[in-house]
């Protein structure tokens, strides 16, 4: 299928031919019909993506502030590949589309094949044939309503939602100031709702578009408002303002001000700086409202991916009611999109409309790409005649790899060591959505591309099937590919319940099954090192284990208990295995305290792990621990002697000895040679499955003790 995709590093767009999407639980396929180019919200994403280097750390100090954090903490070239794979990810554009939906994903119950839709949201809407979009991010678009005008629904209601929030009566006057997309939308809509409407816009052909859409009055920002208002409210000052413009400075805001009654209202809608005159405010008690986006629900991970609706109760308007309103509004002819200035755009020209509008000479005031009636549905793409593909053809040397999910954890870390290893093949890629399963099989030279797991598992040139995708799919895609006769890397961790990993297990413990685990801080230098110094110890040993882990981080499936576990199932795992490993045994008991109370918030966590020879591993899982500390750091005690690992930078052995490096090594690189290593030979595993279990048992069995309040045995 083709979309439209833009470069972050250069921001240079282009229509490109991409693998079409899987369409997962909770949402639904359509192919578009219609999609509307923004272009407020739109620019200012092609501004900021042709910014130099040095512009785009201006306008962002806070992602400065995270660079220069993880330079601190992991070294310069981590922190490089990070840097690198953000700015060569596309990034896909468009938030607002219309057509038809062709299957839906498991729960949907809203929605069937052949049912016309409108599409919300940035990142799913986009500019591109075909999309997969959550439930509850689409609305049905009544019969009498045409596609083209159903498209404009997300901006509909983000124009929908500043009248909720501003609450306009019936004859109240209210002044729109910025009358481009946002702000003609949001006339017509008052102008529905009895309302008398004041425009105003720098450029004089939107107000004249806007009075001949029925708007009472309107002028330029610099013009002498007060005679106009004089008559229009008994010399009051207009009962709100609503701004939809978008302005790197006050005046917006400021004017706003000017135009207000005495306890008028202002609503923001469009992204303008707000340093406020206190004394403005406070003279005319004024109120300032927020407005945020489409409605209620939107940011919100749980309404918008998982499909949670909002009581109505509790939340008349919600995102998709405010979309649906927009829409029946529009089906009656209350408002009508079309007859605003609009260009209708050949999606196949859609990088002219850009091109024009970053040049300012995009004199309509949207653009309205509609799609062909042909579309190239398939879900897999051929990449070999990319540059840095090797061939295609098996050489008995080489391990053929295919690669499910393609996070900035894989991007960053597992691709490059894979990369660096000869011995590998680059077969198959596949990731859920195609610009991002293409730019990385390209990138990293892979012969295959696309959306279907189920075709690189089958597929005979592949010998080793790394799984780094969302948590809950773990077990099932290990069991997939096991089940299809390829050995596994599966990155931690293999399950999110016992009964998960008792299925792993299972399917590892069958003969010829290869199965190893992304536990890689045990093959980190710093690691190895530690273990041989103790590995002719005596005593019991005792391990300290702190990590300063940070606030949990909010909006994301990594602490949804059902998709990612949290980081304690996620994450704890790894600590759990390199104590294991300094040991040279797994765990018999485990005892745990949450320090915090509400994990989502602060997932702080202690726990002391029990080894059967009398050894002791004491782990500190900090979320509110000072920045200035390493992020990981461990302590090993036995016999008299000690060992200090600081963030696998810096390690300090018993003998005097030192393990230094400028970069972080936490084991990757190693692990994935000596995994390659083992499916070439058709040797054992690195780590065996006993260990994996059993390690992957006691992180299920911190959870266990936490809810029991008592220490938990590791089951066998």
């Amino acid at each position: 299928m083709k979309q439209i995709l833009q470069n972050a590093r250069s921001g240079s767009l282009e229509i490109v031919d991409v693998p079409a999407p899987a369409v997962g639980a909770g949402f639904v396929l359509v192919r578009n019909a219609y999609s509307v180019m923004s272009p407020g919200t739109e620019k200012m994403a092609m501004d900021f993506a042709r910014k130099s280097l040095l512009g785009k750390a201006r306008s962002r100090p806070e992602l400065v502030k995270q660079v220069v954090r993880k330079l601190q903490q992991d070294g310069p070239l981590p922190t490089y590949r990070t840097v690198v794979n953000r700015l060569d990810a596309p990034q896909p554009l468009g938030y607002a589309t219309a057509g038809t939906v062709v299957s839906v994903g498991q729960g949907v119950t809203t929605l069937c094949p052949g049912d016309r839709v409108a599409c919300a949201g940035a990142g799913y809407a986009n500019h591109a044939e075909l999309v997969v979009v959550p439930e509850n991010l689409t609305a049905h678009v009544p019969a009498a309503l045409s596609l083209d005008r159903a498209a404009f629904a997300t901006l509909g209601a983000i124009a929908m939602q500043g009248l909720r929030v501003a609450d306009p009566t019936l004859g109240e006057v209210v002044a729109v100031i910025g009358l481009g997309l946002i702000g003609q939308l949001t006339v017509q809509l008052l102008l529905a709702n009895g309302c008398r409407v004041y425009g105003i816009d720098l450029d004089q052909n939107r107000v004249e578009q806007a009075m001949a859409l029925g708007m009472d009055w309107g002028g330029a920002p610099t013009v002498d408002h007060m005679p106009i208002l004089a008559n229009a409210t008994g010399g009051h000052g207009v009962d709100i303002a609503i701004v939809t413009a978008a302005s790197n400075s006050s005046a917006p805001i400021e004017l706003s001000v000017e135009l207000c009654r005495h306890r008028g209202r202002i609503v923001a809608v469009g992204a303008t700086a707000m340093d406020l005159d206190r004394n403005a405010f406070y003279a005319k008690e004024l109120e300032l409202r927020m407005s945020m986006s489409y409605g209620p629900g939107r940011y919100d991970r749980k309404y918008e991916e998982l499909g949670l609706d909002y009581p109505i109760a509790y939340a008349r308007w919600t995102e998709q009611r405010n979309l649906q309103a927009f829409l029946e509004l529009a089906a009656r002819g209350s408002i009508d999109p079309m007859s605003m200035d609009i260009d209708l755009v050949d999606f196949d020209a859609a990088t002219e409309s850009y091109e024009r509008l970053a040049k300012g000479e995009r004199p309509a005031l949207a653009a309205i790409f509609k799609y062909g009636e042909h579309i190239d549905d398939r879900r897999t793409r051929d990449l070999s005649a990319t540059a840095n593909t090797k061939p295609r053809k098996k050489a008995e040397t080489e391990v053929g790899v295919a690669f499910i999910g393609a996070g900035n954890y894989a991007k960053g870390v597992l691709l490059p060591a894979l990369a660096r290893v000869d011995d590998a093949r680059m077969q198959s890629i596949v990731t859920t959505t195609g610009p991002s399963a293409q730019a990385t099989g390209e990138r990293f030279g892979f012969s295959v591309c696309g959306t279907d797991v189920a075709a690189a598992l089958w597929d005979d040139s592949v010998d080793l099937a790394f799984v780094t995708t969302q948590h809950d799919t773990h077990a099932r895609y290990a069991i997939e590919a096991m089940d299809a006769g390829k050995a596994v890397w599966l990155e931690k961790p293999i399950g999110l319940t016992v009964e998960e990993i008792d299925q792993v297990a299972a399917a590892a413990a069958r003969p010829d099954v290869f199965l190893m685990v992304g536990f890689n801080r045990r093959f980190s230098s710093h690691a190895v090192a530690i273990a041989e110094a103790f590995a002719k110890r005596t005593g019991p040993m005792f391990i300290q284990y702190t990590v300063a882990a940070g606030p949990p981080p909010t909006g994301t499936w990594i602490t949804d208990s059902t998709v990612g576990g949290g980081r304690l199932i996620g994450e704890a795992c790894h600590f759990v295995d390199l104590c294991s490993f300094v040991v040279g045994a797994t765990p018999n008991s485990v005892f745990a305290r949450r320090l915090g109370n509400d994990p989502l918030t602060d997932d702080s966590t202690m726990f002391l792990l029990a080894y059967p020879d009398g050894s002791t591993a004491s782990v500190s899982y900090l979320a509110n621990a000072s920045t200035e500390l390493p992020k990981e750091r461990f302590e090993v005690h036995c016999d008299g002697r000690s060992a200090r690992c600081d963030n696998y930078r810096l390690s300090e052995l018993p003998d005097g000895k030192r393990v230094k490096g400028l970069n972080q090594d936490k084991g990757q690189d190693q692990a994935v040679r000596a995994t390659i290593a083992a499916v070439r030979s058709g040797g054992p595993a690195p780590i065996s499955l006993h260990e994996i279990i059993q390690v992957s048992r006691a992180t299920q069995a911190i959870e266990d003790s936490i809810r029991s309040g008592a220490a938990e045995p590791v089951g066998a």
